[in-house]
C-alpha cells in the first residue's frame, strides 16, 4: 500500500524542482505508466519516488527518460550501481563480511559477489549517478551518489536533495522533517566501507 508521507514527500520536492528552474519538466508519469515500467524493469518506486515523477517528468541529459527512455540504456542505468561494486571487488578489494571467505582467483570472487547481489535492493537512477531504493511502501531514503568504488550520501531525503543539488534554500523546520530511519540493507554497510577507505586514503596521504 502506498504510504500517505511518501506521497507528500515525493510531491513536494517534485514541485520544489519545478520552482528552481533549470529543467525541463514535463506531464507527470501516469499510473499506467509508472505500473508499465515497474513491471517491465521488474522494480518497485519507493513511494516519493514515485509521486515524484507522477507530478512531474523531468527531462534532459541526466534524467531518465522513463516516458520515451530506450529500454538498454535504462536498464544500464539500473545495472550500474551492481556493477560499481564489483569494480570495487575487482580494484579495491571490497568484500562484504557476510559473503563469507573471499576466493582466491579474482574470477571466482566476481562470480560469488554477483550471486550475493543478486539478492540485494535495486537502486533507481533518479539524476545521473544519483539512486534511491526501490520499495513499495517505503520512503524517505536518502539519495545515494554511486560513482566507481565510492559512495556517499547526497540528501537524506528526496526533498534535501533537491535543495542541495538544485540550489534550493537550506534547512527544514521539525514539522518537515519524516522521523524515518529508512536505509537499503547492504547499501548502507557499502556506503560506511566507502566512507572508511576515503578516510584511510586521506589519513595515508598526510602521513610522513
Amino acid at each position: 500500500m502506498v504510504t500517505t508521507h511518501g506521497v507528500k514527500l515525493g510531491a513536494k520536492a517534485a514541485r520544489l524542482l519545478a520552482r528552481l528552474g533549470g529543467t525541463g519538466i514535463r506531464s507527470g508519469l501516469t499510473e499506467q505508466e509508472l505500473t508499465g515500467i515497474e513491471a517491465r524493469f521488474g522494480f518497485a518506486f519507493a513511494d516519493d519516488h514515485r509521486a515524484f515523477l507522477a507530478v512531474g517528468l523531468p527531462t534532459g541529459g541526466g534524467w531518465p527518460d522513463w516516458r520515451h527512455g530506450r529500454a538498454a540504456q535504462l536498464r544500464s542505468w539500473l545495472d550500474r550501481p551492481v556493477e560499481d561494486v564489483i569494480f570495487a571487488v575487482v580494484e579495491a578489494d571490497f568484500w562484504h563480511p557476510s559473503w563469507g571467505t573471499r576466493p582466491a582467483r579474482r574470477t571466482d570472487a566476481v562470480a560469488r559477489a554477483r550471486a550475493h547481489l543478486a539478492s540485494v535492493p535495486q537502486l533507481v537512477p533518479v539524476y545521473f549517478h544519483r539512486y534511491l531504493p526501490a520499495g513499495r511502501a517505503t520512503f524517505a531514503h536518502p539519495v545515494l551518489s554511486i560513482r566507481g568504488a565510492d559512495i556517499i550520501s547526497y540528501g537524506y531525503d528526496l526533498i534535501d536533495y533537491v535543495r542541495g543539488e538544485f540550489g534550493g534554500p537550506q534547512g527544514r523546520n521539525d514539522e518537515e522533517r519524516q522521523v524515518v530511519d529508512a536505509t537499503a540493507a547492504f547499501w548502507a554497510d557499502y556506503l560506511s566501507w566507502s566512507n572508511q577507505e576515503g578516510q584511510e586514503d586521506h589519513a595515508r596521504s598526510d602521513g610522513p
